[in-house]
């Protein structure tokens, strides 16, 4: 099941809980299926694993913010980026 039309026409996403080993600790995060396909492309994209995309993410983020949140920021500035050097072009 990947998402489920609310009454009002909005799609509701499905948020699902992936794991990873990060410096030799496995952590888990949640995030919507949207997210977990975009972050999956961007891995592909920069030629690296899923694994070791979620470790850079995790070492950048602000030790007070959730790997959850930051892969979710990660993912929006990567498709901004890329919206702005294609609108350059």
């Amino acid at each position: 099941m990947r998402s489920v039309t609310a009454s009002f026409g909005m799609v509701t996403p499905v948020i699902r809980k992936h794991s990873a080993t990060l410096h030799g600790h496995r952590t888990s995060f949640s995030l919507e299926d949207e997210f977990w396909e975009e972050l999956k492309r961007i891995a592909a994209d920069r030629d690296v694993s899923i694994a070791g995309l979620i470790a850079t993410i995790d070492d950048g983020r602000p030790p007070e913010s959730n790997l959850s949140s930051a892969l979710r920021v990660y993912v929006l500035r990567w498709l901004r980026d890329m919206r702005a050097t294609i609108s350059q072009e």
